[in-house]
């Protein structure tokens, strides 16, 4: 393996110490994943320069001309404090010629635009659960097409942003003080869809032409409550406390082949849809009749070790250390006119 200049890119205030000694569960949550790419690309013999971004492009540009970083890995999921911005990171690379790693601007933009995505899969005549959007400074009206129970999500942030069991509502009432609830406390639009009572699932894929469909993954709710609803709220994702003590856990269900390659064949079809490169995960729901519902494309998630993309990998024989090589060489071997749509 050559040994490389990989300079990592992460937000300011994300860029981690050198050991996890000494800090808390909650303090360590917060830039986990920084730290698994930072010290594993170590380990693993690579020259590893970590960069923090907030609103300044011109410090990459410098980290650009004064290291000359065989490839950036893109850990950045905003700038400016703005999610939506993600997309002109990636640009950025493009503009300056820089090899990085992860998803193209295009398909960034496609996948992070939560209802653009939903059109473009309902187009290719594929499942999703009927929606609406309440965009910011707009007045809240509610639709009759929709049918209740709704959940209503941030339209733009990820990783759970404001999941809570309220999040599923009965009634217009409930849902217009959820959205409203968005707009002021969390300033940020959101998106109402049908909830899908089923299994929860995640297909991860990685490659740019050549597609690798990784092992298929269910989030198991354990032991909640029989009233609560099974949602990947925020808790459930990212309080390990609350993790163990319900039981709850990422495994690699038991499907039956046909079943695993029409999920394989599904994601490869989104994946080329949104015109996503490097890595991705499509979250879905299965009802008791099998019937797919896809909730959502994730370009770029979340690489840490022990997330859904490392759990999958190891489902597929790849180690934490393959899968982060996997992913810089696909990025060193990306070209922008590799993206068709």
């Amino acid at each position: 393996m050559k040994k490389l200049r990989v300079m990592v890119l992460a937000h300011e205030e994300l860029i981690p110490p050198d050991t996890l000694e000494g800090y808390s569960d909650k303090e360590i949550i917060e830039w986990k994943t920084e730290y698994d790419v930072i010290s594993t690309l170590r380990d693993m013999g690579h020259e590893v320069i970590p960069m923090g971004v907030f609103d300044d492009l011109g410090k990459i540009r410098r980290a650009i001309r004064d290291y000359k970083p065989h490839i950036a890995f893109n850990l950045l999921e905003e700038f400016h404090g703005n999610s939506l911005y993600d997309y002109h990171i990636a640009s950025y690379m493009e503009l300056m010629r820089q090899h990085y790693t992860g998803c193209n601007p295009r398909g960034l933009m496609l996948a992070h635009d939560k209802a653009l995505s939903k059109k473009l899969l309902t187009f290719h005549r594929i499942n999703t659960p009927h929606f609406v959007t309440f965009p910011l400074g707009r007045k809240v009206r509610v639709p009759k097409r929709l049918h209740f129970p709704l959940i209503v999500k941030s339209l733009v942030e990820e990783g759970s942003f404001g999941l809570s069991q309220a999040s599923v509502v009965y009634t217009e009432e409930k849902l217009l003080e959820r959205v409203h609830y968005m707009h002021e406390k969390l300033e940020t639009p959101a998106i109402a869809e049908e909830f899908i009572d089923g299994r929860e699932m995640y297909i991860s894929i990685v490659g740019n032409q050549r597609l690798q469909v990784l092992p298929v993954l269910e989030l198991r709710f354990g032991d909640l409550p029989e009233d609560t609803h099974h949602i990947a709220t925020s808790r459930i994702k990212w309080d390990w406390k609350y993790q163990d003590a319900h039981k709850i856990e990422v495994v690699a269900p038991e499907l039956t082949a046909s079943f695993t390659a029409r999920l394989a064949a599904l994601g490869k079809r989104i994946y080329k849809i949104l015109g996503i490169s490097g890595y991705a995960r499509i979250d879905l729901r299965v009802t008791e009749d099998e019937k797919i519902f896809i909730l959502e494309a994730n370009a770029n998630p979340d690489i840490g070790y022990g997330e859904e993309l490392s759990l999958a990998g190891e489902a597929a024989g790849l180690s934490y250390e393959q899968l982060l090589q996997k992913v810089i060489n696909l990025g060193m071997g990306y070209r922008s006119d590799m993206v068709r749509i």
